[in-house]
């Protein structure tokens, strides 16, 4: 799996509960997702069809280091379905350890927002 993003936790990211709200989690990993789908599909012009169930497995502290990873998991015709993991950053012992995980699925789209054919950045480099 390849690093998209790093975020931190911040005071304005915490919930009631003291962890990182589970909306900011969904929205970085959102955003990663589009980030890999339009390298995938070399094209910027992509947006999220669905998220499949999302784990949260840990908590998130303010102050913590978020590495959001992921891959390509197929490319069909017009659209890219992708695995992602959040990961909390040790700094000191150099270890990531999974908060989060998904699988998304994006689409290609047009300027009029109707699904268009891939030409991926994968398939010409292969």
């Amino acid at each position: 799996m390849e690093l998209i993003s790093t975020k931190i936790c911040k005071t304005g990211d915490i919930g009631v509960n003291n962890n990182l709200f589970g909306g900011i989690m969904l929205a970085w990993l959102d955003e990663a997702g589009g980030i890999l789908a339009s390298n995938a599909c070399c094209n910027h012009n992509v947006i999220t069809l669905k998220m499949d169930e999302v784990l949260f497995k840990l908590p998130v502290k303010v102050k913590e280091q978020i590495r959001i990873y992921g891959e390509v998991v197929k490319l069909g015709g017009t659209s890219v379905s992708l695995y992602l993991e959040a990961r909390r950053a040790d700094l000191a012992n150099k270890s990531e350890t999974v908060v989060c995980s998904t699988k998304m699925v994006f689409v290609r789209i047009n300027s009029e927002g109707r699904p268009v054919a891939i030409k991926s950045c994968l398939q010409e480099n292969q």
